[in-house]
């Protein structure tokens, strides 16, 4: 597998996984805590395959993602993140990786699995980037070949966990949805609205996705004088 990984700025700006470096604090709990509802809500056995995705555009899902992925590896999974959003791909910028090849080129036959993935620099914690990008995301995603990348990463891995785009945007997540053993929709609070949520659930459902519940992002919770928020930002 690969180990090369290099600086990547977006925006100017460093990409931060709180998880990694400030586990003990109030929001890393907050992922934790998340972990743990996850793992109770797969009620028919051990949860080795999420997709995480969202109703719309930024909302926050990509970062929580990623931190959940560290949390599963800070608990001693294995776990294999993919950066499956193959039109606006972040996974190289957060992991400050390069995205010359990654699960774009493993689909068109150009890489295999093994090749592609990246280790990273938190124990027990592997990456897939997006890769170049495209000209037919949904095709490739909808493809046999990606029905055998998940088969083949589920079985060795702990965990493997999608990073898909916002459902109400494009078909991918529902695409993969049904490859998944569960769902989970990230919504960002007073942003959101609640008939996207909504419709993004109902086209989950039509894709026969498992949906094992919703992340509420950026939520001020009030503690006596103090204000904590819970969120990615």
């Amino acid at each position: 597998m690969a180990k090369g990984r290099k600086p990547f700025k977006k925006d100017g700006k460093m990409r931060q996984l709180i998880t990694k470096f400030n586990p003990r604090s109030p929001i890393s709990e907050q992922y934790k805590t998340v972990r743990t509802n996850l793992q109770f809500a797969s009620v028919d056995g051990e949860l080795n395959s999420l997709l995480i995705t969202s109703s719309g555009p930024s909302e926050g899902k990509s970062t929580i993602t990623a931190n959940l992925a560290v949390v599963f590896a800070q608990q001693g999974k294995k776990v294999l993140l993919i950066d499956a959003d193959m039109r606006k791909p972040t996974l190289h910028y957060t992991f400050r990786m390069d995205n010359l090849h990654g699960l774009s080129t493993v689909l068109a036959g150009g890489h295999t699995l093994e090749k592609s993935i990246v280790n990273s620099d938190i124990p027990g914690l592997d990456l897939l980037a997006c890769g170049p990008i495209p000209p037919n995301p949904s095709e490739l995603l909808g493809s046999k070949k990606m029905e055998q990348l998940v088969e083949e990463a589920v079985g060795h891995y702990d965990l493997v966990i999608f990073d898909t785009p916002p459902v109400l945007a494009v078909t991918d997540a529902q695409i993969l949805g049904n490859l998944c053993q569960g769902v989970v929709m990230v919504v960002r609070s007073k942003e959101t609205e609640y008939e996207s949520a909504q419709r993004a659930k109902e086209l989950l459902d039509k894709g026969n996705a498992k949906l094992l519940g919703v992340v509420l992002n950026d939520k001020k919770i009030k503690r006596g004088s103090q204000y904590y928020y819970y969120g990615t930002n």
